[in-house]
């Protein structure tokens, strides 16, 4: 892949391939490698939780928009793949940030919805791809809609309703797919993708989640992991240094990926 553009469309394509494509999210440059040396590595997706955690910064758009574009811009400059980065909820000028974010080199974006009214919400989405079409670039969004997670106690019918008003809006004002976290069951899945439409609806695989295959297999076109990739390489870290305190030594296992 030589150019942006060409990035840019063969990402949104993996969205309507038959199989479920799959992003395990990276924080930084090293991460994006280990990543990228796999052979089914087709895209790579940023965590903003993990990068806001690798600066000291709690969750929530409380790093510098800059500073986690900064590092967009080193993972996008290491790897011939398409980027996708997790841009909140905008910081507060969608647009603004889809256009830096382009100039970053990223060819897509996650942007949340936070349960906004649907129609400021609305206009967020409308404002990321109106970004995308100034710079020359079909960006690829996938619009995130909070229902479930902010849903609070609600029933979860009202919740799979919310997501499904939500998620065809923002296909109709330009999104590819719709980002739908939450820990989803086969039911309340296909009840999704019959509200959003076939190889339209983005889920993310945490503990107690259906599988890739499973989800693929009820029509969902992305899968992705989130800062639980991040907690996993944490948690190793921690556990062999309470190995390394308790006298033991570096199991000879580990490969030299730094």
């Amino acid at each position: 892949m030589s150019t942006q553009i060409e990035k840019a469309q063969s990402f949104a394509q993996l969205h309507t391939a038959p199989e479920i494509l799959r992003v395990v999210n990276v924080w930084d440059v090293v991460s994006t490698k280990a990543i990228a040396a796999l052979p089914e590595t087709k895209a790579i997706a940023t965590a903003g939780h993990s990068i806001a955690a690798t600066f000291g910064y709690e969750d929530g758009e409380n790093i510098p928009v800059d500073v986690m574009l900064d590092m967009v811009r080193r993972i996008a400059e290491a790897v011939d793949l398409p980027v996708t980065a997790d841009l909140d909820a905008g910081y507060g000028d969608a647009g603004e940030t889809v256009r830096k974010a382009i100039g970053a080199g990223a060819v897509g974006a996650n942007i949340e919805d936070r349960l906004k009214p649907l129609a400021e919400s609305v206009a967020v989405v409308e404002a990321a791809i109106a970004a995308g079409e100034a710079e020359g670039v079909p960006f690829v969004l996938n619009a995130r809609t909070d229902a479930f997670v902010r849903g609070g106690d609600r029933p979860v019918s009202a919740s799979i309703a919310d997501a499904i008003e939500r998620g065809r809006a923002f296909l109709d004002a330009g999104a590819t797919s719709v980002f739908v976290p939450g820990l989803l069951d086969a039911d309340t899945t296909r009840q999704l993708v019959e509200g959003i439409g076939d190889r339209r609806v983005s889920v993310i695989g945490i503990p107690g989640a259906l599988t890739a295959a499973e989800y693929e297999a009820l029509g969902v076109a992305r899968i992705s992991y989130g800062p639980t990739t991040q907690r996993v390489a944490l948690t190793a870290l921690q556990d062999v240094a309470k190995d390394l305190y308790a006298n033991g030594v570096i199991p000879s296992s580990i490969r030299a990926l730094n």
